[in-house]
C-alpha cells in the first residue's frame, strides 16, 4: 500500500491540486465558478476535491458514507477563512433533505466505479439537477493497467502489478491471497472487480437516461499521476480513442461534463 492512502492528509492535498490544476478549469469551461455557484460533491471522502472551489468562494456540499473521512475533513478546513460556505454530510446523499434544493455543479472524482447499480444512481441523482446544471464525472475503465485499484495492496509487487485484475475472480482472489493480502482487502477489491464500468456501459446509460455529453476527455497519463508519480499529465491518441472497448485498456481516466433537460 501507498503511503498517499495511510497518510489522509496528504491525499487530501494531492485531491486538491489535481482539481485545482485540470479539473477546475475543465467545468469553467461549461459553467462559471463563483460566489453563487452551488457544489455538490458525492463521494467527497475529506473534501480534497472541495478545496479549490470553497477556495474560490462556492456554496459547497459534500456528502460520504464514510463518517471518518467527514470527520477528517471538518478538522482539515477548520480554520478555511470559507468554512461556512461548506456542509459536510456522513450519509446517503439520497437521503439530502429539500433544503439543500438543487445544485449547479455536481462533481464525481474516481467515485462512479465504486457504485452499485450505477444505471439506478444515474437515473436518481437527476433530482439535484437543474436544467442549467452541470454534472462532472471522473472515472478509471476497468480495463486499464490499474483499473482494480490494486495500487492499495500491502504488496509491493502486486501494488504495482498492471491488469492481473482483469483475470477471472477464483484467479484473481487466488493471487490476492497467495501474497498474504488481507480478508478486507481482498472483499473491498472484489466488491470494485463487481461494480466496474466501461467507457461504452458509461455511455449507455447516460443516453437511456437521457442526458447530453457536453464534453468528453481521455487521458493515457492520468493528472493524478503528476502528484503520485511526478508524471505529467497527457491526453489519450484521438485515433486510439475511437475505437470500442480497445482504449479502455490505455485510457487512465475519462473525464465528462454531462447535463439534463429535467424532461425525461
Amino acid at each position: 500500500m501507498q503511503d498517499r492512502h495511510k497518510n489522509r492528509e496528504r491525499y487530501f492535498n494531492e485531491q486538491a491540486r489535481t482539481t485545482e490544476k485540470y479539473v477546475m478549469p475543465y467545468i469553467e469551461s461549461e459553467h462559471p465558478l463563483d460566489g453563487s455557484t452551488s457544489v455538490l460533491e458525492i463521494g467527497c471522502g475529506e473534501g480534497g476535491n472541495l478545496k479549490p472551489f470553497v477556495d474560490k468562494g462556492c456554496k459547497c456540499v459534500g456528502v460520504d458514507m464514510a463518517k471518518n473521512k467527514i470527520e477528517n475533513g471538518k478538522a482539515f478546513f477548520a480554520e478555511h477563512p470559507n468554512k461556512q460556505n461548506l456542509t459536510f454530510i456522513a450519509d446517503d446523499v439520497f437521503n439530502l433533505g429539500d433544503e439543500h434544493g438543487k445544485f449547479d455543479v455536481i462533481f464525481m472524482r474516481d467515485v462512479l466505479e465504486h457504485i452499485h447499480n450505477q444505471e439506478k444512481f444515474m437515473k436518481d441523482v437527476k433530482k439535484f439537477l437543474k436544467p442549467t446544471s452541470k454534472f462532472f464525472l471522473g472515472f478509471p475503465p476497468w480495463c486499464n493497467p490499474f483499473g482494480g485499484h490494486q495500487q492499495v495492496c500491502k504488496s509491493k509487487f502486486l501494488s504495482r502489478l498492471p491488469y492481473f485484475h482483469i483475470l477471472p475472480k477464483f484467479m484473481y482472489r487466488g493471487i490476492l491471497k497467495l501474497f498474504g493480502e488481507s480478508k478486507e482487502t481482498i472483499e473491498v477489491l472484489m466488491e470494485i472487480k463487481d461494480t466496474r464500468i466501461s467507457i461504452e456501459r458509461f455511455k449507455r446509460i447516460v443516453k437511456k437516461e437521457g442526458y447530453t455529453v457536453n464534453q468528453e476527455r481521455f487521458y493515457f497519463i492520468n493528472p493524478n499521476y503528476e502528484t503520485k508519480f511526478n508524471l505529467k499529465a497527457r491526453l489519450h491518441w484521438k485515433w486510439l480513442s475511437a475505437i470500442p472497448f480497445i482504449r479502455n485498456f490505455t485510457i487512465t481516466t475519462c473525464y465528462y461534463i454531462i447535463s439534463h433537460d429535467g424532461k425525461r
